[in-house]
């Protein structure tokens, strides 16, 4: 008796999925503003990690010149 055959068929990823169905609901525009808005968040929060070591530099020149 033979196994029956057996099918490769790729599942979607659940990201995959959940793309294909925001492309299907929002124009071009919005996924635009969407990316846009994201890359933002991507920018403060580089800012911020900048920010933070800017301040440990100056903490550590403070204390060896303080």
């Amino acid at each position: 008796m033979q196994a029956a055959p057996v099918r490769a068929t790729a599942i979607p990823t659940f990201t995959g999925a959940l793309r294909a169905v925001e492309s299907l609901l929002m124009s071009s525009g919005q996924r635009t503003a969407r990316r846009n808005a994201w890359t933002s968040v991507l920018e403060d929060r580089r800012r911020a990690q900048d920010r933070v070591e800017a301040q440990r530099v100056l903490e550590a020149v403070g204390t060896v010149h303080g």
